[in-house]
């Protein structure tokens, strides 16, 4: 148990190390004993080659044949077997009568006595060898006959070499295969010592638990923040999103791994992400979303490692932001009209108190009757009360602003595929751009609208008296942040922005007149929105 603690208290790089080196030890122990076993064995395989060899050479030889066949073999057949053994460095060479009697032997106490081992295939003509255990000890022998002229077996020839011999000749080698053993224990421990620092310097130093227990809690922050997190390499390849990231970003399953360029981003996003730079709250539009954009770049010891960037989903707030600025507006024309009504109560009690309660009836009716019949209007032409609402509250709040704002008698909308909340943001944008635009050339300052359904669908015209485009393209005005409008406290170029993806969701067209052709000549906005069918419904 202690010894467990120690090693988890090490970093992976030693613990590895530490492995490493056990496992080589282990193998280099294992390869020199199965060496050292293959080597004696080999030497086992080439004593019995010798033996053998050697023992039919010398029942071949004319001389001992002669000798066995005419008599006196012990005189003459010993001084021979003994120069041959010397020569030949083996451990005895015994010829033998047919009956197993010794005529040679290393010690010659033992000639004319019975040879130990087997005789029995030799007797039958047949060479063979074996391990017994004789006079000298175990040994590893072979038997070969010595027939005559008439193939009859006339004796025996048997030499050996005893297995203590073969022992020491293999021990012989011990000593290169433990200095080879050491030398690769000696490379594998340095290869292994490099592999520890690498691994040290990418793991930082910890260990498997610190790494697992870092891995586990890093991926629970990742799925429960609220925020969207991108992280971008060196080389421009997305490395992670987190849910969040993947749902404003709409990725694809394969997303990690993939170059920037080849993911199907928002350009806005893809261009951020691909430039490396540094950014700070900057707004986008992806998909149905308002994204607020910051980015940041990651360098370790000086080297470069990529970018970090979060994702924070600004579409609430944003409406939440427009909501309330369409309230101040309906705050500040209430106020005016508030204002207006008392000047005009004042008038009429006045009036009244002149003797002129005629004259005071009438202007009383005549300022009631414009704001009446554009109410009763609207609300009978637009079914949608979004949309009515919206173009009420925005013609006082025009009004306010000194610019007036002419809702075209063919303006009706009786059934439309088109959400309330996707009309009200294309008619409300396209009309707040228009004012603005208005008050930025000369008095009068007006603004005309029309919104119109029939079978082909939604066309929404909104034209303004402003100064134009001034030479902008048209395609350039819908790109998120291009505006007019310099200061304030709110995020600018975002309202053509919207009204464009409206459009592009519903697989609509916008028209765009950039004016400027002279006084009370601005620009003449229009927007299609095609009847929806089921293949062709907003997704």
């Amino acid at each position: 148990m202690p010894v467990r603690i120690g090693l988890r208290r090490l970093g992976l790089a030693r613990q590895l190390l530490a492995l490493q080196v056990v496992i080589v030890v282990g193998v280099v122990a294992v390869g020199g004993a199965l060496t050292y076993l293959d080597q004696r064995r080999t030497a086992t395989e080439q004593a019995r080659d010798k033996v053998i060899s050697l023992a039919e050479t010398v029942a071949h030889v004319p001389v001992v044949i002669e000798a066995v066949v005419t008599g006196d073999p012990e005189r003459r057949l010993q001084p021979l077997a003994e120069s041959v053994r010397v020569a030949s460095a083996v451990d005895f060479v015994v010829i033998m009568t047919p009956g197993r009697i010794r005529y040679t032997h290393p010690n010659p106490a033992v000639i004319g006595k019975e040879f130990i081992g087997t005789t029995e295939p030799a007797l039958r003509g047949e060479s063979f060898t074996e391990t017994y255990t004789g006079t000298l000890g175990p040994s590893v022998r072979a038997v070969v006959p010595v027939v005559d002229a008439g193939g009859h077996v006339i004796g025996l020839v048997s030499v050996g070499i005893v297995t203590s011999s073969i022992g020491e000749r293999v021990a012989g080698k011990v000593p290169t295969l433990l200095a080879v053993c050491l030398l690769a224990v000696g490379a594998a421990g340095l290869a292994s010592l490099l592999v520890s620092r690498w691994v040290r310097r990418s793991t930082l130093g910890l260990g498997p638990q610190q790494i697992t227990r870092m891995y586990e809690h890093h991926d629970a922050v990742l799925h429960a923040v609220r925020e969207g997190l991108v992280v971008v390499d060196a080389d421009r390849r997305l490395v992670l999103a987190n849910d969040e990231a993947v749902r404003l970003l709409r990725l694809d399953e394969d997303h990690e791994g993939r170059p920037v360029a080849a993911l199907p981003l928002p350009d806005g996003v893809r261009d951020l992400l691909a430039s490396g730079m540094s950014a700070q709250d900057e707004l986008v539009i992806a998909g149905d979303h308002v994204v607020v954009v910051s980015q940041s770049p990651t360098r370790r010891d000086g080297q470069y490692l990529g970018t970090v960037t979060t994702l924070r989903d600004h579409t609430e707030l944003l409406g939440l932001t427009q909501e309330l600025d369409s309230v101040r507006g309906f705050a500040e024309a209430l106020r005016a009209q508030a204002h207006e009504a008392a000047n005009r109560l004042h008038t009429v009690v006045m009036m009244v108190e002149l003797g002129r309660p005629q004259e005071a009836v009438q202007f009383a009716v005549a300022e009631l009757r414009t704001s009446q019949e554009l109410a009763d209007r609207l609300l009978d032409a637009v079914e949608e009360p979004a949309l009515a609402a919206l173009l009420l509250g925005k013609v006082a709040q025009a009004h306010e602003r000194g610019v007036e704002l002419v809702v075209s008698p063919q303006t009706r909308l009786r059934e439309t595929d088109v959400l309330p909340g996707d009309l009200v943001s294309v008619v409300g944008n396209l009309l707040d751009n228009a004012v603005d635009a208005a008050l930025a050339a000369p008095a009068p300052h007006t603004v005309h609208v029309s919104v119109v359904d029939d079978d082909a669908g939604l066309v929404v015209r909104v034209e303004d008296s402003g100064p134009g485009l001034g030479g902008v393209s048209p395609g350039e005005v819908f790109r998120r942040g291009w505006t007019t409008k310099r200061g304030g406290t709110h995020p600018r170029g975002l309202g053509l922005a919207l009204v464009e993806q409206v459009v592009r969701s519903y697989r609509g067209t916008i028209e765009v007149d950039g004016g400027g052709g002279g006084p009370g000549r601005g620009a003449v906005f229009t927007v299609a929105l095609p009847r929806q069918t089921a293949g062709a419904a907003r997704s």
